[in-house]
């Protein structure tokens, strides 16, 4: 506890830190917005922590044998993603007018610099939008934890980096698919971040079956860490829905104030169903429908207002809860951590939430359903179908075709000794 204190306690330093006196705004007008510029990096330092907050998060929920296990993995996220974003990655997502994939233009971050006239410049786009890769990734690991070897995941990320996840960044944010043939709102990533994540974990899970029934059937081995991975995920969602805006402004406020309600009525929506269901509230089951609520609002953060934020959040929590209990009970779908029913469903929830509540006042001029708009709706739906099938397909092509070179699938013998000995030779307990 004390080191998530103290890492919070950084970040506001770092705030603190990049926050420019007041005394330099004048000067500074005439060049960029330092304001904005510090806010960026804020955030994209707020989204970057979300990545351990994973680790904690999905490794408390585990065994105590795949806690370095998750750990590594996530590390792995950060190297890989880190590398084929500015190798290929960005340059694929946001350069060229292409309708499938970007232009080759910004390999390498070629022609991608730190100097802006106004706003941020483009070099801090990019790294800011590298966070989002690390995070998405992270997110996928979740799904088939304890079965998916090191050394196939490590190549499926970055396979699965170039092929889906820059593709779906420029469909949304690069003025692909979406932009030109559909009337779509993404503020922040319910589409290319949550729908692709859930979707993909889905994949990995189709092609890789189930754990054993006792690994299965096993209990979180420590619900503080997933509890404190929580408060990480949550506190960088501020910078991740936040920063999506790319300045310090009412629309920054707007989408921090937003979220946490979404999330809070989220929170407590999915205590009232389980209560209600089965007479206790449990605190794995809080911490879930709070991050129900923050997937849920994500793509509309800036669009929708105070109650339909709130009333998003609510039935996020109420949605996701009954995905949960219908993934675990009613399929034999090994989720292991819920990825799909959180991030999949919460995704799909609030993409078409996104459609029906948009207030045109906030929206640039376009409404949803409830303001008597219609082709926004029908492009958000449209959207997540093409989401759904495009992610599921083509990651379950990449894990098929790496199961033809490599093993891709642990053994039921070494899941039952667990990856943290049998891939890393590595406890994290000593008892």
């Amino acid at each position: 506890m004390m080191v998530a204190t103290a890492v919070i306690l950084s970040m506001f330093a770092a705030l603190a830190l990049l926050m420019p006196d007041a005394a330099a705004d004048t000067a500074e007008t005439d060049t960029a917005d330092s304001v904005s510029i510090s806010w960026i990096l804020v955030s994209s330092a707020l989204v970057f922590i979300m990545v351990p907050g994973i680790a904690l998060f999905y490794g408390g929920m585990l065994r105590k044998q795949s806690m370095s296990s998750m750990i590594s993995q996530t590390l792995i996220a950060i190297g890989v993603m880190t590398i084929t974003w500015v190798a290929v990655g960005y340059s694929l997502a946001f350069s060229g007018d292409g309708t499938l994939i970007g232009s080759l233009n910004n390999v390498f971050f070629e022609g991608v610099t730190e100097s802006s006239t106004s706003g941020i410049s483009d070099l801090e786009f990019a790294f800011f939008q590298m966070m989002f890769a690390m995070v998405t990734a992270a997110i996928v690991l979740g799904a088939c934890a304890e079965r998916i070897r090191y050394t196939a995941m490590v190549w499926f990320l970055a396979i699965w980096s170039v092929l889906v996840y820059a593709s779906m960044a420029h469909w949304v944010w690069g003025g692909g698919l979406f932009d030109q043939y559909l009337t779509v709102l993404d503020f922040a990533g319910g589409t290319v971040v949550h729908i692709c994540a859930g979707v993909i974990g889905l994949a990995l899970v189709a092609f890789a079956g189930s754990r054993t029934n006792r690994i299965r059937e096993s209990r979180a081995h420590n619900i503080p860490f997933a509890f404190i991975g929580c408060m990480f995920l949550w506190f960088g969602w501020f910078g991740f829905n936040g920063g999506s805006g790319l300045a310090a402004d009412g629309t920054a406020v707007h989408a921090a104030v937003v979220s946490q309600l979404s999330a809070a009525c989220a929170m407590m929506a999915w205590a009232a169903v389980q209560y209600l269901r089965v007479g206790r509230v449990g605190v794995l089951g809080m911490i879930a429908g709070g991050i129900a609520g923050l997937v849920a609002i994500t793509p509309g953060a800036a669009y929708v207002g105070i109650w339909e934020s709130m009333l998003i959040g609510t039935a996020g929590g109420v949605i996701c809860y009954f995905a949960v209990t219908l993934v675990r009970g009613k399929t034999r779908i090994d989720d292991a951590l819920d990825v799909f029913a959180v991030h999949g469903v919460g995704g799909i929830w609030g993409a078409i939430a996104t459609g029906i509540f948009a207030d045109p006042e906030l929206s640039g001029g376009i409404a949803g359903l409830i303001y008597g708009g219609t082709s926004l709706i029908v492009g958000q739906i449209i959207a997540v179908g093409i989401t759904i099938a495009f992610c599921f397909t083509v990651s379950y092509a990449i894990i098929w075709l790496l199961s033809k070179f490599m093993r891709v699938r642990v053994t039921e013998e070494e899941e039952m000794v667990g990856q943290d000995l049998i891939e890393h030779g590595e406890i994290s307990y000593s008892t």
